[in-house]
């Protein structure tokens, strides 16, 4: 037996994959849609800071398993966000990879055929693909940094990142979200635990040095500035909600304590509309509710929300899927989500101006 067989005793194969400066050189980023994810980061950098009183809120499919469909969305979210673009700023929720506490359906980016083919190359390939198009949009996209190498591939087109409940206490993680260009929001545990992101977000805000791959797609020591963009998503957790006024305000105490900036985006899914998504529009409603009523800490949401209500199983028949309709957790559909945010829009309209942190 030799050492290498001592050291790869479960991998049935190493499989190439083509490198991120590959990948890029096939689907480059053209210089307009460079220009429209740095205003995206810009913007969304100035909300944190206060100089851009907006709110934002990250919306879309919980998942993207068809492009055709979540380019069909994008579009209209586009002219959604023009709509209300005095008021909210409008960033698409787009997310290939899924975490799994068991089994499942890992996303875009590892099974792109969703038959366990798990064709990783030709997924990362697909996603790039996506994002350049929203781009071109002029449409933000925000997404789950899950796998440390994947935003070596399309960190180029992302303007808002998430760093998940199962992960946010992760020490790979909070090394990764130190380097990332975008802003990060990282949610707190699934037991509900806030201490977990804030720890998450001072960690993050300093400089690392870890190992990851460089853009030719070689192991790298990779070292960091430091992010000073992280904030804190509340999303609930073990069964119950924390956007409510206590909650918020003890997720203020704790950023303060931990001598960083107040703020605050509420997941208006998950644990707090206890994964029933037709109780987004409640959750979203009490927190605009709480900004007109004077909060200073709330500068952004989230919604799960797709062209159709629900969720569905994967078939065999893929031809059988319902089309728009989410294959991970339930969203709302596209009529509930216009509604959600242009209400939101009208209720926050006069009262965001002056507004400071």
């Amino acid at each position: 037996m030799t050492m290498l067989d001592l050291g790869n005793i479960n991998v049935s194969a190493f499989d190439p994959m083509p490198s991120p400066e590959e990948i890029d050189a096939r689907l480059p980023l053209p210089p307009g849609a460079a220009s429209e994810v740095m205003r995206g980061r810009e913007v969304l950098r100035n909300i944190l800071d206060r100089s851009d009183q907006r709110i934002f809120v990250v919306v879309g499919p919980c998942s993207i398993h068809d492009p055709v469909a979540g380019i069909d969305y994008a579009k209209r979210l586009k002219r959604l966000a023009d709509e209300v673009s005095d008021t909210l700023y409008l960033v698409m929720r787009v997310y290939f990879e899924k975490p799994r506490t068991t089994t499942g359906w890992k996303g875009y980016i590892n099974d792109p055929d969703m038959d366990d083919s798990f064709h990783v190359d030709q997924g990362m390939v697909k996603a790039r693909q996506f994002l350049l198009e929203l781009a071109e949009l002029g449409l933000p996209a925000g997404t789950e940094a899950l796998d440390p190498i994947a935003p070596q591939y399309l960190g180029d087109l992302i303007s808002w990142t998430a760093i998940g409940a199962r992960t946010t206490e992760s020490q790979t993680h909070r090394e990764i979200s130190s380097g990332l260009s975008t802003p990060v929001g990282f949610k707190n545990g699934t037991n509900g635990d806030i201490g977990i992101a804030v720890n998450a977000i001072v960690s993050a805000s300093g400089p690392h040095s870890f190992l990851g791959i460089n853009g030719q797609g070689r192991t790298s020591i990779v070292r960091t500035r430091g992010n000073r963009y992280g904030h804190l998503v509340l999303r609930g957790g073990d069964g119950r909600p924390n956007y409510d006024t206590v909650s918020v305000q003890m997720a203020e105490q704790a950023l303060r304590k931990a001598g960083l900036p107040t703020n605050i985006v509420v997941d208006c899914s998950h644990a707090n509309s206890y994964k029933k998504h037709d109780l987004q529009p409640l959750v979203m409603a009490d927190v605009v509710n709480q900004v007109r009523l004077g909060n200073r800490s709330l500068v952004g949401m989230m919604i799960e929300s797709n062209l159709v209500a629900g969720n569905q199983p994967i078939p065999e028949d893929l031809s059988q899927l319902t089309y728009g309709c989410s294959v991970t957790d339930a969203c709302v559909d596209w009529q509930t989500t216009e509604k959600m945010i242009h209400d939101a829009a009208s209720l926050l309209h006069d009262v965001l101006p002056g507004r400071t942190g």
